[in-house]
């Protein structure tokens, strides 16, 4: 695995007012996020999770703390050069799809191109290049209503990984799909966390998904409870990256070949 910081936050802590009233959702949080795992955050709902991955992104401020992403503070980006640094080194993956219904599968995937000033002409083949590679060649000109819910799924991970982000976040990511499916897009993104210059965090309390994390950190009332490998803690059901087959280190090489090929482009 690599040992390369990816997100370092430190002392983050964040409070909320309601006219007199300060309500502390955050306490000190000392977090360290590594380049080539999937962390999946965990814990009951109203932990602070979500507030925390806000924070690592630059959605939320901290009242207190500094978070470090790749090595550019997020404290010393302002406007523009915030939603910039954003645009360029994050992939967001949420619950909901958020797929525009009137633009297909490869239209959608390619957003994050059109943003970035391509066009929409030359944004599409790369997109759905990536697409391919998720085995979503067959649904390239499908809109999201001819979708099931994990090809939709599929759909809005292209979209997070088309513009080659080095971080990855996702927000309860299988909480919509059935077991199977939610197994499926985990099997996704556990092969796009093999490549060493990625890290990827997912925020869940969906404990059948725990056994594809590297790294599980538990959070309860605003605070780290543990942050461990999770082969320490989940050893007889989950295998280490390093032990994951090469059929799946073959997949995710071209994921990433093929998005460091549209980013060189870019």
């Amino acid at each position: 695995m690599s040992a390369t910081v990816a997100v370092s936050t430190r002392g983050i802590v964040k409070d909320f007012e309601s006219g007199d009233a300060t309500a502390r959702v955050l306490h000190g949080i000392d977090l360290d996020l590594r380049a080539g795992e999937l962390t999946m955050l965990v814990g009951p709902s109203g932990c602070g999770k979500t507030t925390l991955l806000s924070i690592i992104t630059g959605i939320l401020t901290p009242t207190a703390g500094t978070v470090n992403v790749y090595g550019v503070d997020l404290g010393s980006l302002r406007g523009q050069d915030k939603v910039a640094f954003r645009r360029a080194r994050l992939g967001f993956i949420f619950q909901q799809y958020n797929l525009l219904p009137a633009l297909t599968a490869a239209e959608n995937a390619a957003l994050p191109l059109v943003a970035a000033g391509l066009t929409l002409k030359d944004a599409v083949p790369r997109a759905a290049e990536v697409l391919r590679r998720m085995d979503m060649g067959a649904h390239l000109d499908k809109t999201p209503s001819h979708l099931s819910g994990g090809q939709q799924q599929r759909v809005a991970i292209a979209r997070a990984l088309v513009h080659g982000p080095q971080l990855v976040v996702c927000d309860e990511p299988t909480a919509a799909l059935d077991a199977h499916t939610g197994l499926t897009v985990m099997e996704t993104l556990r092969e796009i966390a093999l490549d060493p210059g990625r890290a990827v965090l997912v925020v869940t309390h969906d404990s059948r998904i725990f056994r594809y994390a590297d790294r599980i950190v538990r959070m309860s009332d605003g605070r780290i409870e543990s942050d461990q490998l999770n082969g320490e803690t989940h050893h007889e059901t989950t295998p280490p990256a390093a032990h994951w087959h090469a059929a799946a280190r073959r997949r995710a090489a071209g994921v990433r070949d093929s998005l460091l090929d549209g980013a060189s482009h870019a």
